[in-house]
């Protein structure tokens, strides 16, 4: 596509008051130039200023219009011929007429104007401003009021009867609106915005510039130009424009540079909607067609290529369906063009065949490593009946809400997930290191006990003869630790050591060849280098003295070994020289005193164990109690976060929703989670006082089941007795776990029902679908940097609220914000404006979108179709007359 092709409505620069070269004759100068080096720098200042409209409006004289026109044509610039005249009021008028209009017609136009001499076009005609704006119009011309504000304007002059006419659509103003601030009491300002109760109009009148351009250089003042929105640039789009100023006139002035995202283009090869390509407005497109032409399908393929989830579980379904059907069987490739708001305003193509996932490339064709989530983080796309699913699941709702909230509040919710997944661990922890602390109180206290049995035996005298057992018991401890654990240990360090020692890749020539301060750099790699080598060498010497020393250290503990066997055997003599005993062999008895020893004296050294597990026990705790008091601080923090952003979203709602948050109480994962506990005799019947009870928080609870039954009555939360016995009787494990719930906070939504008058706002819950549905329209027309797509927003909507509140939203909005709807209500379209409507139609078992379907409603063709195939028909359409010119 090319902008030659016209497929949507854009602004174009109109110079409206462009006088020939003998124009300076009528201000008493002389010209310089001849006509035709006048003709040749108008139209370079012309193509300069990417001016595409002149209005040639000399006083009352046409004789140079076919030079000028002959000129312009032959580079692209339209020309509307005409005249400026003066009214018997003395106020000026500018009259252009449709671009074929001859010479010959435009000076018998000029008679019929009542000039009271033709011969001299300087002089006023007979007519009074409203006959001339009314003869105008009968010969299918336009006219505006020039210098309105000036000694020659309709203002100037105080014709409220010529201002108030409705045949007066358009009024120049020597610059901006800002400009007339200077002027006393702001009279003038108070009249151009419809703020004058005596100046009053029922529509009011568009407000251009067109400086009298008298030499080719004025062509590019600002103030000599207005822009006006127009598919392709005629004076049949022209004049439509003036029936819609509001959205499609504007002065250079006004427009101020909006950074948003769009797509720009779409293309599908293969499948149902095979061949379609689309050249997108930045601002609104509405996507028509009678049914089954492919409207869904062609926004489904929308999310398809940038991998868009839909929020409801319908919504999923019915997507998935849509592009099995319709992109799947052929396997077709969805491409799209995408301008990032998130990048700077970059372009980038993304395309996706099925099955596979989505190709992003930039610019230059260069594979991004960008996700086009990445891309339009913002992006929404909702499909036929999403927004009525959304309306009827909060949980769906408080998703939609969450990309209106602060950025902080999204940090919060990591800190919040950062902080329960150390409880979680800090859980694991605490029970090891509970069931340690017990497992050791269990053997300690075994020692008594044992110790008992010892003086048992050391009644019969063995005592002297088997004292070595206990020594030797501890010399084969201590060699057990000295390799298993002390010499791996060593070993380890040094090991350690080498892995860190640092790669020099980072700092390697081809990373700083290119900068400023390469020869510092290089000095620096040279300098850690060297301590590398050193470390390297230091550790290497280390690594063989340690093979030494550890070979040396085995035949030690070899060695002892051997001596504690030595050992062992002459105490198995001394077993048998040992006295039986209650019918045990002396041999028996010895064994039996020697395990009471070995007992003993692997035992003994857990009594210090057990004072370092309690304190690490006690260090868990206090480790845990920080952590729940971070969460409590970073909750009140995201708390506090939105409930302003909640506020600052009701001002911006201006009175339409209400928004407000309650903290935390989505109280249903604390009932789901003791359910899911199975104590006994309870059951959901008896948690209901969960939802109810007052100053109560997950971990508050866990504190009243640690201290009982009796404290879980008395907290006043309502507990039955066999609810309070069963909760006391829960694990350590499911207290803890208890403590790391997460309740979700609870906000309300609540839609401004009244039209007019006191406000009276009611919950979405106690809502009809329509008000549901408004309520959540609302939130989605609210100011994102990114595209809004939508399948029929009109469904579930009465036409008059699309009108009233709707359409009106949509066109302040689409300033900054693109918008794509797939719709068959007339309402958005027309109304809202649609720089861009593409009209699909069945054919062969497939959609087609050629480019004569596509364009704005200044297109006949466009116009036509879209009063068939819209909501109402050719009836419908012809109740906005005013705006369509049927």
């Amino acid at each position: 596509m090319t902008a030659e092709t016209y497929t949507k409505a854009r602004f174009w620069k109109c110079a409206l008051q462009v006088n020939p070269a003998g124009y300076l004759q009528y201000r008493g100068a002389e010209q310089q130039l001849s006509e035709d080096e006048y003709n040749r720098q108008l139209l370079n200042v012309a193509l300069e200023n990417h001016i595409k409209v002149i209005g040639i409006a000399d006083h009352g004289n046409v004789d140079a219009v076919d030079s000028i026109r002959r000129l312009m044509n032959e580079h692209g610039i339209i020309v509307f011929p005409g005249f400026e005249i003066a009214s018997t009021e003395k106020a000026h008028f500018v009259c252009l007429f449709p671009e074929d209009t001859t010479t010959t017609h435009l000076n018998r136009y000029l008679g019929e104007l009542g000039l009271s001499d033709p011969s001299d076009g300087v002089r006023p005609s007979r007519y009074g401003g409203q006959e001339i704006l009314r003869r105008v119009e009968d010969l299918n011309g336009f006219s505006y009021a020039a210098h309105c504000t000036d000694a020659s304007g309709v203002l100037r002059q105080n014709l409220v009867h010529v201002w108030q006419d409705p045949l007066l659509k358009a009024a120049q103003i020597p610059g901006s609106m800002e400009d007339l601030k200077n002027e006393q009491n702001q009279g003038y300002r108070q009249i151009l915005l419809n703020k004058d109760p005596n100046y009053r109009r029922e529509i009011p009148v568009a407000i251009i510039n067109a400086k009298d351009v008298a030499s080719p250089e004025d062509l590019a003042n600002p103030k000599a130009s207005c822009l006006i929105k127009m598919t392709r640039p005629s004076f049949e789009s022209f004049k439509l424009a003036f029936q819609d100023p509001g959205s499609r006139v504007r002065l250079n002035s006004d427009r101020s540079e909006k950074y948003f995202s769009r797509i720009e283009k779409l293309k599908i090869v293969g499948g149902y909607l095979d061949g379609i390509e689309i050249d997108f407005s930045e601002h609104l497109n509405a996507i028509i067609g009678g049914r089954g032409t492919g409207k869904t399908t062609l926004l489904e393929s929308l999310r398809f290529v940038l991998g868009i989830q839909p929020i409801g579980q319908a919504a999923r379904k019915q997507h998935s369906e849509i592009v099995k059907e319709n992109l799947g069987r052929s396997k077709a490739r969805v491409e799209v063009v995408i301008r990032s708001s998130q990048m700077n305003g970059r372009r980038f193509k993304v395309a996706r065949r099925y099955g596979e996932d989505p190709v992003v490339v930039d610019e230059e064709g260069n594979p991004s490593s960008f996700s086009p989530n990445e891309l339009l983080p913002g992006i929404e796309l909702y499909g036929q009946n999403e927004i009525y699913e959304i309306a009827q699941d909060p949980a769906s709702q408080s998703l939609l809400l969450s990309r209106f909230l602060d950025k902080g509040k999204h940090d919060d919710e990591e800190k919040i997930i950062e902080a329960v997944n150390r409880l979680k661990e800090n859980r694991k922890k605490l029970l090891e290191a509970q069931r340690s602390v017990a497992d050791l109180e269990d053997e300690v206290a075994r020692i008594p006990k044992l110790e008992e049995k010892i003086r048992q035996f050391k009644s019969l005298g063995i005592e002297e003869k088997l004292k070595i057992v206990p020594l030797l018991e501890t010399e084969r401890r201590l060699l057990h630790r000295v390799e298993a654990e002390e010499l791996p240990h060593l070993n380890g360090a040094f090991e350690s050591v080498r892995e860190n020692l640092p790669d020099l890749t980072f700092l390697s020539a081809n990373v700083v060849d290119r900068l400023p301060h390469k020869e510092d750099l290089i000095s620096v790699r040279k300098k850690i280098d060297e301590l590398k080598g050193k470390a390297e060498d230091l550790i290497s010497q280390w690594q063989s003295f340690y093979e030494v020393n550890y070979q040396e250290i085995i035949k030690l503990l070899g060695a002892i070994r051997e001596e504690i066997a030595k050992e062992d055997e002459k105490l198995e003599n001394t077993f048998k020289e040992l006295p039986a005993a209650e019918g045990k062999t002396g041999r028996q008895v010895g064994i039996e005193f020697q395990n009471l020893l070995k007992d003993v004296e692997r035992i003994r050294p857990k009594k210090a164990l057990i004072e370092n597990s309690r304190k690490l026990l006690s260090e868990l705790s206090r480790q845990r109690q920080a952590t729940l008091n971070d969460l409590s601080e970073i909750r009140s923090e995201r708390s506090a976060r939105v409930e302003r952003s909640l506020k600052k979203l009701s001002r911006k709602l201006q009175g339409k929703m209400r928004l407000t948050v309650d903290p935390e109480a989505d109280r249903q994962p604390i009932v789901d989670y003791l359910l899911a506990c199975n104590m006994d005799n309870v059951g959901a019947g008896r948690l209901k006082w969960v939802f109810d009870a007052e100053d109560f928080s997950p971990v508050k609870l866990a504190q009243r089941i640690r201290q009982g039954a009796d404290a879980l009555q008395g907290a006043g939360w309502g507990i039955t007795q066999t609810v309070a016995d069963a909760m006391a009787r829960l694990p350590q494990e499911k207290i803890l776990s208890l403590e790391e719930i997460e309740l979700p906070d609870c906000v309300s939504i609540e839609l401004n029902t009244a039209h007019e008058g006191a406000e009276n706002y009611r919950s979405i819950d106690r809502l009809s679908t329509g008000q549901q549905c408004t309520a959540i329209l609302h939130l989605l027309l609210l100011q994102n940097k990114d595209p809004l797509i939508m399948d029929q927003p009109e469904d579930n909507l009465d036409n008059a609220f699309i009108a009233d509140r709707i359409v009106t939203e949509l066109r302040s909005a689409k300033i900054s914000r693109q918008f794509i709807f797939a719709t068959h209500n007339a309402n958005i379209p027309v109304f809202g404006d649609a720089e861009w409507i593409g009209v699909l139609e069945a054919s062969d078992d497939r959609a087609v979108m050629p480019l004569d379907h596509q364009g704005a409603i200044d297109v006949r063709d466009i116009k036509e179709k879209a009063a068939e195939i819209l909501e109402g028909g050719r009836d419908a359409f012809n109740q906005r007359k005013y705006k369509y010119g049927f």
